[in-house]
């Protein structure tokens, strides 16, 4: 059986990238697609890859119920997304909902959904909230030594600038960007305390955006209670990811240029100091994808029943137990 599938705040990056996995999909369908600024626009003039016939529209939250979707993804800016839950959850059950922002991120009623760690927790909730993009890489890093930290793990992160969105900002500026790489939110940034938070373990981390378009790698800096062999280390990592698809344990440290356009996360270049005491990982995504869009689509899968790799292309089919 296929469900529609409504995209609310599609102009960006993300948007566009939603809308073809949906399409390609082989059990969801288009509800709609919306955007303020390109309402009544052919959906087709503005994604590559999109050949139906959908325009833009421009819901109000109040409209969404009546627009018979099975499930929506809220791709908005932070502190927007509360008013269409509100008129979602007006209606009892509704629709399942998947947001994109970090508003839900902290809320025990949603399922926080980076199902290579959490798919244990998934028990039916119909309200699922996407981790973000360096958040992923991070956990996916870190997860498989939180048993043996002490203190602080640091994380150095550099993302490409659609990372910034598509409102015109410094960070998103190819220009100011050229030649530079531009630190911010270096303290208490919102992907800290969501890492923290997620792996119950303190993770400080100081952001970058660099002159490329996407893909985004971490490198973290782990203190460890005992000191390890590289091949304990990578002998953890195999055991955590070998049933996971979408994240790749390799011997070398992965290169952004790699992952872009990739659906799964590279973890490697596991190199040890002070006696076998230190580590330092190096993760690397597509923030628009595994980082958003393609966690959507497991997140939606999931939800309903289905393969969780399904319409996820150069996944083979597995079904996660």
């Amino acid at each position: 059986m296929s469900k529609r599938i409504g995209l609310v705040g599609a102009r960006g990056h993300v948007g566009a990238e939603l809308i073809r996995l949906i399409e390609d999909h082989p059990h969801f369908g288009l509800a709609f697609v919306s955007s303020r600024e390109r309402a009544g626009q052919r959906v087709a003039e503005h994604v590559a890859g999109y050949e139906g016939t959908l325009l833009y529209s421009n819901p109000e939250p109040a409209d969404l119920p009546a627009m018979e979707a099975d499930g929506l993804v809220l791709a908005l800016p932070n502190g927007k997304a509360d008013a269409y839950v509100v008129a979602l959850d007006s209606i009892g059950n509704g629709p399942v909902i998947v947001d994109l922002s970090a508003d839900y991120r902290f809320d025990p009623d949603w399922y926080y959904g980076l199902p290579e760690l959490t798919r244990d927790r998934y028990n039916g909730q119909r309200r699922i909230s996407n981790p973000g993009c360096y958040a992923t890489a991070m956990q996916l890093a870190i997860a498989p030594m939180r048993d043996v930290l002490v203190g602080p793990v640091q994380c150095f992160g550099v993302s490409g600038y659609s990372g910034a969105g598509t409102s015109p900002s410094d960070k998103n500026n190819p220009d100011k960007l050229r030649d530079n790489l531009m630190p911010y939110g270096l303290a208490g940034h919102v992907h800290e305390a969501e890492v923290s938070r997620q792996l119950q373990h303190p993770v400080e981390f100081m952001p970058h955006v660099a002159a490329h378009f996407r893909g985004l790698t971490v490198t973290a800096n782990l203190h460890l209670a005992r000191s390890f062999t590289r091949d304990e280390v990578m002998g953890r990592y195999a055991d955590a990811y070998s049933k996971e698809p979408l994240v790749r344990v390799s011997d070398a440290a992965p290169w952004v240029s790699r992952s872009a356009g990739a659906h799964h996360v590279d973890v490697g270049g596991f190199t040890l100091a002070d006696e076998g005491k230190r580590l330092v990982v190096v993760s690397t995504l597509d923030n628009l994808l595994k980082g958003a869009a393609t966690q959507a689509m497991q997140n939606l899968n999931i939800a309903f029943g289905f393969d969780e790799f399904a319409g996820i292309p150069h996944v083979p089919a597995v079904t996660a137990t």
